[in-house]
């Protein structure tokens, strides 16, 4: 049966996930960022151009702008959502950790832990991005001096809840967890069948976590990636009179067309896999190591 040291391993170890994400993914996601909101607005021809031209014009610390809310908030959300998957994936054994789920189940405990987690990632994520569309260093241009400033102008102009201003949006895109966390589950067991040539046996569970993560990583961005150019440029727009976030997919495609909801797709496809990969890998191992467990 469950103990409270496997209940609360998944928080611990959703930390050292998170703190992976950011040294490893961020520079991607500031490309992605920015060529989902400015790639329709002929600033960038594409994420090589976004790339050369943020180190070019802004050094290479540009590609962390907005890093410091996420070296604090991708271990925070991690843990809350690795937390809550693992909390999820034990009330749907019935306490028995030895029970096997389906795939089904597996979906629903990430769809469960996709919701939990927006409460923690839509302040994070508003005031990352906002600072990496902020392309000025200094003078009038630059309107945030800081992650703290943007969370004092988001609460002034709407109220208590600003910092959770892109909670609907946010919602939308982590029900995709569903896709992410389902394929995790059948990409593993199919790894697991496999038979590795230098020695005839099944690959290292290791090799397994690390490998269905980053797969499991670019189905989640294939099924998802269109809402989250829609939530990335709703949470970005200029305030105080925003359009709203069901209407902001007519305003991408009258705008842009289909095209529109696919800008920044490479750069956030290669990101996925190394990214996600490594940071699964880190969780998995360090989950194993809290619960004492030969295998999660």
């Amino acid at each position: 049966m469950a103990t409270a040291r496997d209940r609360i391993a998944g928080f611990g170890a959703g930390i050292a996930s998170g703190a992976t994400k950011l040294l490893v993914g961020h520079p991607f996601d500031t490309v992605k960022i920015r060529c989902q909101v400015e790639g329709g607005h002929g600033r960038f021809r594409g994420p090589i151009d976004c790339l050369v031209s943020t180190v070019r014009n802004e050094g290479p610390r540009a590609l962390y702008k907005g890093a410091s809310i996420p070296l604090v908030g991708w271990a925070a959300m991690d843990a809350v959502q690795l937390g809550s998957l693992s909390n999820y994936r034990l009330l749907l054994q019935g306490g028995d950790k030895a029970r096997q789920l389906t795939h089904l189940q597996h979906a629903l405990a990430g769809l469960g832990a996709g919701w939990t987690v927006a409460l923690v990632a839509s302040p994070v994520e508003i005031i990352k991005m906002r600072l990496q569309m902020q392309y000025a260093s200094s003078g009038p241009e630059r309107r945030y001096r800081g992650p703290i400033d943007v969370g004092r102008h988001l609460l002034r102009t709407y109220g208590p809840l600003g910092l959770w201003h892109g909670l609907p949006a946010t919602l939308a895109q982590r029900s995709f967890f569903f896709f992410l966390w389902g394929s995790y589950d059948v990409y593993s067991q199919w790894l697991r069948g496999l038979r590795m040539p230098y020695s005839g046996g099944p690959p290292s569970e290791k090799l397994v976590n690390f490998v269905a993560g980053g797969m499991a990583a670019n189905t989640f961005w294939t099924f998802c990636y269109p809402v989250d150019v829609v939530k990335n440029r709703y949470m970005t727009q200029p305030d105080p009179s925003p359009i709203p976030f069901r209407r902001m997919f007519g305003h991408v495609l009258r705008t842009e067309g289909l095209r529109g909801f696919f800008r920044g797709f490479v750069p956030s496809f290669i990101r996925s896999f190394p990214t996600n990969a490594s940071a699964i890998f880190v969780w998995e191992s360090t989950v194993r190591v809290l619960r004492g467990d030969a295998r999660h």
